[in-house]
């Protein structure tokens, strides 16, 4: 885990560039389902939020959401890092909790402003068909019903 990356002041906002290097170097080394390098991902679910027309705080939240439930940063490194309010939020919305029924998930991120938004990205990414074909039938259709029923609870 990498909560030892000191947080810069809050009178010092990180830049989006600065999130996208920040969440590029707590995702080192991790890999996705398919065994490409993590980093593909966020930078997809970030490129996603952009020309769906996403705010820099949308994008921030996408190279950062799934850090926390990943444990590549801590709750406690988030809760301090010099992000705005929205930004934290939106990370802590898309955030799996452990044991959580996906309607409470789900209704968490439609609360959310911006969630939706950076959610919607991500399961693209998740649902692409290139994406899924590398994987083995049983995991391809587990994870596409699974990606459909949060579409659906999400009203997308």
């Amino acid at each position: 885990m990498t909560d030892d990356r000191p947080a810069p002041s809050p009178s010092t906002p990180l830049t989006l560039a600065e999130v996208e290097a920040l969440a590029r170097a707590a995702h080192e080394g991790q890999t996705d389902k398919a065994g490409r390098p993590y980093a593909e991902h966020l930078a997809a679910v970030a490129e996603g939020v952009r020309a769906r027309g996403g705010s820099a705080e949308q994008q921030a939240a996408a190279w950062l959401h799934d850090a926390v439930e990943d444990d590549a940063l801590s709750r406690e490194w988030l809760d301090r890092a010099a992000l705005p309010q929205p930004v934290k939020d939106m990370v802590l919305a898309v955030t799996k909790r452990p044991g959580e029924p996906v309607e409470e998930y789900t209704a968490r991120i439609l609360a959310t402003p911006g969630a939706l938004l950076v959610k919607e990205a991500d399961l693209a990414h998740n649902a692409d068909p290139d994406r899924l074909s590398v994987l083995d039938g049983a995991t391809r259709l587990r994870l596409t019903a699974k990606y459909a029923r949060v579409r659906s609870l999400l009203g997308l």
